[in-house]
């Protein structure tokens, strides 16, 4: 089955296309398709707050009971090595960075500020793609809960 997701506006529709697109070449492993799907996904606006919302529900989901450091090591040790095979461009760092943030407890130091958009892109969908290996849901749920939160959260600010 294939979400359209014609009932959100053109911006996001293109960051849940774009997002798919991604998603689904991380978990094909896809290096040729990958790099073209990550730049469409670096182009759309604000595709990055709503994959840290997909992470943040993932975390929560696939750790129902919370996460300390150990969780945290574990998740970005498995999408690492799970990765690297095929994607030998990750970067540890951006992916601590969007756990992080997904959980809100990130603080940038006056010598690193966050990954810029692209770098976001090419990471987010290799955390998002490790996560749902663990659950049974499909991404467009997940997607979905995303677009939900953020329009809530601009509603009330």
């Amino acid at each position: 089955m294939t979400v359209t997701w014609r009932h959100l506006p053109a911006p996001a529709r293109e960051i849940a296309a774009a997002a798919t697109e991604a998603v689904a070449t991380a978990r094909e492993r896809d290096t040729e398709a990958y790099r073209p799907a990550v730049e469409r996904l670096a182009a759309a606006d604000r595709a990055g707050l709503v994959l840290g919302g997909v992470v943040r529900l993932l975390l929560e989901q696939t750790h129902p009971d919370g996460l300390d450091g150990d969780d945290v090591r574990q998740v970005l040790e498995r999408c690492v090595r799970s990765t690297t095979p095929w994607w030998t461009d990750v970067d540890p760092h951006v992916l601590l960075v969007l756990l992080a943030s997904a959980l809100g407890v990130y603080e940038p130091g006056d010598d690193d500020g966050p990954p810029d958009p692209a770098a976001i892109a090419r990471h987010a969908p290799l955390l998002v793609a490790d996560l749902l290996a663990a659950t049974d849901r499909p991404l467009a749920d997940y997607l979905a809960a995303a677009f939900t939160e953020v329009a809530r959260t601009e509603l009330h600010d």
